[in-house]
């Protein structure tokens, strides 16, 4: 059997980190997230705005929180360029807030990193699961402007985190399971699946499903002091998982959701 080779690192080239930090408990940091965390010499963070300040707090507070107090580590911040909403079509959109983030990471890594340190971007969750920062990052190492290593540390998702608030298990046995988003249910775009995880549904998606005696686990803010947790059958918890939804969006700001839908 051929051994594998060991892997080598260059010193002297830059190297990225995407740390996936969990769906917004400190305590769903995983042992390797913690080492890497203590590898990083420049954290990039990208702002959001006002209402998103808890995002970023929460990031330091980790950095803060998990980082040997002798290990020497600095913030660069940066707004986030915003995806164009409204009359325009989804993919093209967040092509164009791709690119958009690909020249401010690049502008980043060229002007505050020096050649052998090590960079990082601390993602929501899993960096696998709707996040482009893995697709931006070779995305720059293909326009050849910037040079440097990578690496992805996976993290707790928001899917994880809602099943285990719940009490519930993802997969029913022998059973499939499909994770989509909440413009493909509204559309009628999902598969048989008798488990379905939504995410990113910011038009209520739910109501399109109503009818068909599913049952729902829907929470907000997973893993936080402002977590919300909402169950029932879809027809008849709807109408409050609506209400509850757009009272927490008007009093942070922002809102990030997920539910698992369920056939009976």
């Amino acid at each position: 059997m051929a051994k594998s080779r060991p892997r080598t690192e260059n010193t002297f080239m830059k190297k990225i980190l995407i740390i996936g930090i969990g769906a917004g408990n400190p305590d769903y940091i995983t042992m390797q997230a913690v080492k890497a965390l203590n590898r990083t010499d420049v954290f990039f963070l990208m702002d959001k705005g006002q209402s998103k300040d808890k995002l970023i707090d929460l990031r330091r507070e980790i950095c803060q929180t998990y980082i040997d107090a002798g290990h020497a580590y600095r913030f660069v911040e940066a707004d986030c360029p915003e995806r164009v909403r409204g009359e325009i079509d989804y993919t093209t959109a967040v092509q164009d807030l791709n690119r958009d983030k690909q020249q401010t990471f690049e502008r980043m890594i060229n002007e505050q990193m020096a050649d052998g340190e090590v960079g990082a971007f601390l993602a929501w969750g899993d960096p696998a699961l709707y996040d482009s920062t893995i697709r931006i990052l070779q995305a720059i190492l293909a326009s050849g402007s910037c040079t440097f290593e990578f690496e992805v540390i996976p993290g707790i998702t928001s899917v994880q985190a809602l099943a285990a608030q719940h009490k519930v298990p993802l997969n029913r046995i022998g059973r499939s399971i499909e994770i989509t988003t909440g413009r493909r249910l509204a559309a009628g775009q999902v598969g048989d699946a008798d488990t379905l995880v939504v995410m990113l549904d910011a038009e209520d998606s739910y109501r399109s499903v109503a009818d068909q005696q599913l049952d729902i686990y829907w929470g907000a803010y997973l893993g936080t002091p402002d977590e919300i947790l909402i169950s029932g059958k879809v027809a008849e918890v709807a109408d409050e998982i609506e209400r509850v939804r757009k009272a927490a969006r008007q009093a942070n700001g922002w809102i990030m959701d997920t539910y698992l839908l369920r056939k009976p």
